[in-house]
């Protein structure tokens, strides 16, 4: 009877030395599985908005016909960040003509339009991307408005611009006068469509496909760093 006992103890405690060693060993393969999960979080490339460096970015634009809103959506898709339509306190006429003519007047006055955009903290932005379309060869003067508006002392500024084919014109020039103690980086500049026209670049159609590889190419050309 005592031998009986004796070997059912021994393979109790055989039974339970397995358990012990099974439960040691899911514990040593759960810590194994977390540590190469993190190892291979860690070695995958990232975007600016992914690592956290999108925290410190601000992309501002001004778009009438909806294709510089077009290009700061393909660029925030890309480095992350805060995204902000610069709007007026009273915005331009719907008519291209009446537009047209009150930019003109603003740009041969100097006037400044007044901006219902108010950007909030400040000074957490290292990066801000400035966009806006070409207007008379030169820089809308609600962007201006926005240039004169804040502290741009130690920023990196963006510029991207769209055109109805003229390029770029005095823009780059007008906001490093604006801005001179800030840096301003190469510009990206592209067609987008004439308004008169009802020529507009979109997301979908091919051409945006192309301009948004054009975007990030130009984006790793820059190096926000």
């Amino acid at each position: 009877m005592e031998n009986g006992l004796s070997l059912i103890f021994k393979a109790y405690g055989t039974q339970l030395n397995i358990l012990k060693a099974t439960m040691k060993l899911n514990r040593s393969i759960a810590v194994l599985f977390l540590f190469l999960q993190t190892c291979c979080s860690q070695a995958q490339p990232q975007t600016a908005g992914e690592n956290g460096k999108g925290k410190n970015i601000l992309i501002v634009y001004l778009s009438r016909t909806n294709c510089t809103k077009v290009v700061a959506e393909m660029i925030h898709q890309k480095v992350g960040g805060k995204i902000v339509a610069l709007e007026l306190e009273k915005a331009y006429p719907e008519n291209y003509r009446a537009t047209v003519e009150q930019v003109s007047n603003e740009l041969r006055t100097g006037f400044l339009p007044p901006l219902k955009t108010r950007i909030e903290n400040w000074s957490q932005y290292d990066f801000i991307f400035i966009g806006f379309p070409t207007w008379a060869m030169s820089l809308p003067p609600p962007m201006q408005s926005f240039l004169h508006q804040y502290n741009f002392e130690g920023k990196t500024l963006v510029p991207f611009n769209t055109n109805g084919g003229y390029g770029l014109g005095s823009t780059i020039e007008k906001i490093k006068e604006i801005c001179p103690k800030a840096t301003v980086k190469e510009a990206f500049t592209v067609f987008g469509g004439k308004e008169p026209e009802g020529t507009h670049l979109t997301l979908e159609s091919e051409r945006g496909k192309e301009v948004k590889q054009m975007i990030y190419d130009w984006l790793e050309k820059i190096k926000l760093d």
